[in-house]
């Protein structure tokens, strides 16, 4: 396995890797010479770098680790994810949303997503409000990146994972400080064309490790039985099945996380991305928009789509091919497939068979009796299973595409999945860093203090900044499908803090700047509120409401199933509302100043 034996080969291959992302970081910094070059590459891109930057931005390790181990808990329902990308954050991103913000853009001489909207509405307090809340915040999201990377450098070189994640960063902060936006892109593209062909050979090694596609999919379904109690209890019906769907039952609860968080948090919150929208903003005309629109939709289907469909099927591989599990069978669920529970066991340093705490694994039995001991007197039988891959990670997601990379693939591909990890990380960590940085120091720090045109030093300083907090973030968060969380969290938070305010911007001439700055402020409360109070797994976390209810995980926790709606449910459209009621009572924009908003638009 890679993790065993990393290879002279294996180092020397990751260098010449390293050395041109070097090369193309200090190509972007001799091609630097102003601010619009540093901030949105000179609005000269060519639309294969800018489409495949875009991918290679939006699909990070938080796509392929952190949402295609989440596949692997809840199955492929997460393939609605995948369509909802294409369709929302390709198509309707560059059909509806890119040639107006490209143009809008150039005659505002804008060069980050908060001084677009506070050009847009003549607002200061806009453009620092929408600079702050990225650089507060676009780090969780980076700290999700982080550990995706982190997670699989450290298993395939065999090191610990602190050691992994300081590494890692490192090499993130060196050519994002230096390059600017162009130097970013230019790496963007050679990560995307790695990726995409990393991605490919995973799906056709995928299939061909369970017996093909539609033995593959035969043997996933038939391993519903196997799905745990905790899951089965909130609506998994088994790994090709969509969660049963309803409302006002704990039964629910799983279709309202997945649809309702994954899909739509994610599938809607990518129209807003700073980062992303951003990109919109370095090319010269709809041309090349219009061209990167197959590119990039070609790029989504194959990397989210091989992410979901390997994470699910991983079941069926560990169920043949994983590690050798003894223990007591508690419950069989079909003698004839070899389907049962196991109660995992471990011969202690007297010899004598003892349960793991809390671990029963749903397993596919094979083989006869192996042993006969006894626990406190009473014989106990131990068979052999091998389990699911929910069991086999030691029941974090985050670790289940690792571990079956390491596990299944050949050495060489384990390689290429490294380098492709590596592009995904850091395509999308650039890209995060450099946003976090231009938020600091032109949305907030030349706003303040009147600088303009002086922050570019501010802005490696915000880098540096966002990156300590991200390594903080990704070293004390550990939890089980963090990555997943973490990253449907920021979308959430962007489509509802901004996606009234940019829509507004682009198509609806009346928006006024109070409708965008309620729209922004009361979309964010909401947000926050329901993060902190109502949505059990975040509010557990914080334990504010434990502090305040004494127990409770949500004060809404004995409502079924509210206390896993997603705060985008609730906080867009109120946000929406709000920016066309307020719109709709406040002074409408000049129409001088309309007018060159929306020239030749």
């Amino acid at each position: 396995m890679l993790a065993q034996a990393v290879g002279l080969w294996d180092i020397i291959v990751v260098l010449i890797y390293l050395l041109l992302v070097v090369y193309l970081g200090i190509l972007g910094y001799m091609r630097t010479k102003s601010a619009a070059d540093y901030l949105i590459a000179g609005r000269q891109v060519h639309p294969f770098v800018m489409a495949m930057s875009y991918g290679a931005t939006f699909i990070s390790t938080s796509a392929i680790v952190g949402f295609g181990g989440v596949a692997g808990l809840f199955g492929m329902s997460l393939l609605w994810l995948t369509f909802c990308n294409i369709f929302v954050g390709i198509f309707l991103a560059f059909v509806f949303i890119a040639p107006r913000t490209r143009m809008m853009g150039h005659h505002l001489d804008a060069h980050t997503f908060p001084e677009f909207l506070g050009r847009r509405f003549e607002s200061r307090f806009i453009q620092v409000f929408a600079g702050t809340v990225i650089f507060l915040f676009i780090p969780l999201y980076a700290a999700a990146v982080l550990i995706g990377g982190s997670v699989f450098v450290a298993k395939s070189f065999n090191m610990e994972y602190p050691t992994a994640l300081l590494l890692f960063s490192v090499i993130i902060a060196a050519y994002v400080i230096v390059g600017g936006l162009k130097g970013v892109m230019y790496s963007d593209a050679l990560q995307g064309s790695i990726m995409f062909i990393g991605m490919f050979a995973l799906l056709i090694y995928g299939y061909v490790k369970v017996g093909g596609v539609i033995e593959g999919h035969q043997k996933l379904s038939a391993l519903a039985p196997l799905v745990p109690g905790k899951l089965s209890a909130i609506g998994h019906r088994g790994w090709t099945a969509m969660p049963a769907f309803g409302w006002g039952d704990r039964q629910y609860d799983l279709w309202w996380t997945v649809i309702g968080t994954i899909v739509l948090g994610v599938g809607i919150g990518v129209l807003a991305q700073p980062q992303l929208v951003v990109r919109f903003m370095t090319v010269k005309s709809r041309r090349e928009l219009n061209r990167a629109v197959l590119i990039g939709g070609v790029f989504i289907l194959v990397m989210t789509g091989v992410a979901f469909t390997v994470g699910a099927l991983s079941n069926a591989y560990f169920s043949e091919h994983g590690a050798p599990l003894s223990g007591r069978v508690v419950k069989m669920l079909d003698a004839e497939k070899g389907l049962g529970v196991l109660q995992i066991m471990k011969k202690g340093d007297t010899g004598v068979w003892a349960d793991v705490p809390e671990k029963i694994a749903p397993v596919k039995l094979f083989g006869q009796a192996v042993d006969r001991t006894e626990i406190d007197g009473q014989p106990v039988e131990i068979r052999q299973g091998r389990s699911i891959s929910i069991v086999y990670a030691g029941g974090t997601a985050d670790e289940i595409i690792p571990t079956y990379i390491v596990s299944a693939m050949p050495k060489w591909f384990g390689l290429l999945f490294l380098l492709t990890l590596l592009s995904a990380a850091m395509s999308t960590l650039s890209s995060q860093f450099h946003t976090v940085g231009t938020s600091i120091g032109r949305d907030v720090y030349e706003q303040i203090t009147g600088a303009h045109g002086a922050s570019t030093n501010i802005t490696r300083i915000g880098i540096i900044i966002g990156i300590i907090y991200a390594v903080i973030i990704s070293f004390y968060a550990r939890e089980s499908t963090f990555i997943a969380r973490a990253t449907s969290i920021f979308f959430g938070l962007c489509a509802s803090a901004f996606l009234p305010s940019l829509l507004g911007a682009i198509y609806f001439r009346r928006m006024t700047k109070a409708g965008a700055i309620w729209s922004m402020l009361i979309g964010f409360i909401i947000t926050a509120f329901w993060l902190l109070l109502v949505k059990a797994k975040e509010a557990e976390s914080m334990r504010l409401v434990q502090w305040i209810t004494g127990g409770k995980t949500s004060i809404l926790a004995d409502c079924p199933n509210w206390d896993v709606v997603d705060p985008l449910l609730v906080a867009l459209p109120v946000s929406f509302l709000a920016a066309i009621v307020v719109s709709a009572l406040t002074q409408p924009p000049s129409k001088e100043h309309l007018d060159k908003c929306f020239k030749g638009i």
